[in-house]
């Protein structure tokens, strides 16, 4: 039996079973355009809307408009933080732009920002490992693994890059828990 399937395919060989192997249909979606046509123009709107024409507002809005136009500076100052209040809305967190490069001016607003950064007291600190003794390494590894909740090659491959944040956003006491560990285990940190 063997002999006889070796013998079909000697006969028919390769391209007779699979057929010609470089013959592709190719159908083009090229469509050779008419040389004289002009181009189509299409209409765009002077601004985009994703949502569509808005009616007119009404007059109650208008005159209500009017009457924030007509007032005073220090009176127009006010309605935002009333709105706030009234309607509820939460109040917008400030975003800390420690460790970022601004630029050479800081960008808008960086001294008051600063400034208010001094009066509020700081809250949140983080605790870098800067260096260790090379004989006390596992037991700082094995301090490392105890609060920050990494696996043993986590944790050595971490410590072994000091200096390293080890742990970020923890309170002062914390902190300084943190540090008095990795002190006795032979290492040394530093809150920032």
């Amino acid at each position: 039996m063997e002999g006889v399937v070796r013998s079909a395919c000697v006969r028919l060989g390769l391209r007779g079973i699979t057929g010609p192997l470089q013959s592709r249909s190719f159908q083009h979606d090229f469509v050779p355009r008419d040389p004289n046509a002009k181009p189509k123009r299409y209409k765009y709107p002077a601004f985009y809307d994703p949502y569509g024409p808005r009616p007119p507002p009404s007059d109650k809005i208008v005159r209500l408009a009017e009457r924030i136009a007509g007032m005073p500076p220090e009176e127009r100052a006010q309605i935002g933080p009333a709105l706030q209040e009234r309607l509820r809305h939460p109040k917008m967190q400030t975003i800390s732009t420690e460790g970022m490069d601004l630029g050479p001016h800081g960008g808008a607003g960086a001294g008051s920002a600063k400034a208010e950064e001094k009066k509020a007291e700081k809250t949140a600190f983080d605790v870098k490992l800067e260096k260790f003794d090379t004989a006390a390494k596992i037991k700082v590894i094995k301090e490392v693994r105890a609060f920050t909740n990494l696996g043993l090659k986590e944790a050595k491959d971490l410590v072994e890059k000091a200096p390293v944040l080890l742990k970020q956003g923890v309170t002062k006491e914390e902190a300084n828990d943190i540090m008095e560990k990795i002190k006795a285990a032979g290492g040394v940190a530093v809150m920032e």
